[in-house]
């Protein structure tokens, strides 16, 4: 009896999973220099994974937010982006990844106003590409992101 309680304990303790995780950022000799995101994002040790599907500038009620006003649209979407991460428990620091879809590529700095306020200097890998149009006619972008997230330590069940 004693030698299995011994070998269950034992089994357990290379189990652990460290909570040693980490979110790099490069931006690579030989690459422009960017503005307002990251050419590379590495993320390695444990983590949390997060897939937030494409926001646009729709309210809570489902209303469009600032028709015809790329920054009062992109406003919004950074609040909806906001509000679906912290539901996962992730915040704009634990973007790895970004993708946005614009109708006007002219609007391009009013986005990027707005986007630096959410992010400062923690910024995402990021593709900005002009689109000819999205669900709806007075929508002119659209944002989605994956995030990751830190887990804690974890007990695993020792494999046999």
């Amino acid at each position: 009896m004693r030698a299995m309680i011994t070998g269950i304990v034992v089994g357990l303790v290379p189990a652990v999973v460290s909570a040693q995780g980490a979110v790099k950022r490069t931006n690579p000799d030989g690459l422009s220099r960017p503005t307002g995101y990251s050419h590379v994002v590495e993320v390695t040790g444990p983590v949390k994974t997060i897939y937030v599907a494409g926001q646009v500038a729709l309210d809570k009620d489902g209303n469009v937010v600032g028709a015809r006003d790329m920054k009062a649209q992109t406003e919004q979407v950074f609040r909806n982006l906001e509000t679906a991460l912290a539901a996962a428990g992730a915040k704009f620091g634990d973007v790895v990844k970004m993708n946005t879809y614009i109708t006007d590529m002219s609007k391009a700095p009013a986005v990027r106003e707005v986007r630096a306020r959410y992010f400062g200097e923690v910024t995402p890998a990021s593709t900005l590409v002009q689109v000819v149009a999205l669900a709806r006619p007075e929508l002119m972008l659209e944002i989605e992101v994956i995030a990751a997230v830190r887990e804690g330590a974890r007990v695993v069940p020792a494999s046999r």
